[in-house]
């Protein structure tokens, strides 16, 4: 408590991942409505949420990052375009797939994504950007591997669930790594933007066949998911690393599938296998190993917590 008192950034980050930790709540609690549905809404009141707070407090950051759009090279230009409008598809796909893992198929599945997620983001960072690995991070891929065949000789649409999560938000952290120049709330807002431009006119497809009129129970939940789960942690988190190492916010990001993991078992009575929890085991010392070594790591700005290997805010 004197830590976090005496550190307010500290305080920041912990309370933006254990907010996020309590996201099975508000997905539970909709669970009844169709993944698409929630996640319809749940942009379009983030993005909502974001324009508010960005066109009110934020304008400044906004010509500034029209400027360096406008005022960069071609090719900076071009860049910027394709990398958010392609990070606008990813966390739409991430969002999705997420919602639907945690509402049919179980908690420990997204867990799992999302601790499988750092170092998936290490190999891609490594294959795409030329970034260096660590022997221990080598060693925690290879577990990672060792994990994922554990999970998958049990269960293979789990794995492939968390591996499609996994991916989509790795591949939206390479996206964010290439324009870390840019503002992050910005480009999280345009994103959403282009999301909702993109799921708009699809709302019928979203709904499907289903008949659950919409009330006050479903709008209080995805507007405790948007504003709660979504901006505030968000807002939160970009506190926390304007002065807290990226080597701290790595740590501090386990929070929340850790947490996810304890109200799964705990609270909505999920069973587990042997081979799962062995795999679950792998996973973590996996973790441990792979963040050793954290001094050497640098702070950086930009909203990529764990550099070189780019392991960012989990916004789910």
């Amino acid at each position: 408590m004197k830590l976090l008192k005496a550190n307010p950034f500290y305080g920041a980050g912990i309370a933006a991942f254990v907010i996020w930790g309590f996201i099975p709540f508000p997905l539970k609690a909709l669970a009844a409505y169709p993944s698409g549905q929630i996640l319809y809404f749940r942009v379009a009141l983030s993005v909502s949420l974001l324009l508010i707070i960005s066109l009110f407090f934020r304008r400044d950051t906004i010509r500034q990052t029209y400027s360096q759009v406008t005022e960069g090279a071609a090719n900076a230009k071009r860049q910027f375009i394709v990398y958010t409008l392609l990070g606008g598809i990813l966390l739409t796909l991430n969002w999705l797939t997420f919602i639907y893992v945690i509402n049919h198929i179980n908690i420990q599945t997204g867990s799992f994504s999302y601790l499988l997620c750092p170092i998936l983001t290490a190999v891609l960072g490594f294959l795409l950007l030329n970034e260096e690995l660590r022997t221990n991070q080598w060693l925690a891929i290879g577990l990672s591997i060792i994990s994922c065949i554990l999970i998958g000789t049990g269960e293979l649409t789990s794995l492939l669930f968390s591996l499609l999560i996994a991916m989509s938000y790795a591949f939206y952290l390479i996206t964010q790594r290439i324009l870390r120049a840019y503002d992050k709330i910005v480009l999280l807002t345009l994103q959403l933007l282009l999301a909702f431009v993109f799921i708009g006119p699809f709302y019928s497809f979203f709904k499907g066949d289903s008949t659950i009129v919409l009330d006050g129970h479903f709008f209080l939940n995805v507007s405790i998911l948007s504003a709660l789960f979504t901006v505030l942690p968000l807002f939160l988190n970009l506190y926390a690393l304007k002065e807290l190492t990226s080597g701290t916010i790595g740590i501090l990001m386990y929070i929340n599938p850790i947490m996810n993991f304890v109200i799964a078992f705990v609270y909505f009575n999920e069973e587990t296998t042997p081979v799962k929890v062995m795999a679950y085991v792998l996973i973590f010392i996996s973790v441990i190993i792979y963040n050793l070594n954290l001094k050497k790591r640098r702070k950086t700005g930009d909203g990529m917590p764990v550099p070189p290997t780019s392991a960012a805010t989990i916004l789910k």
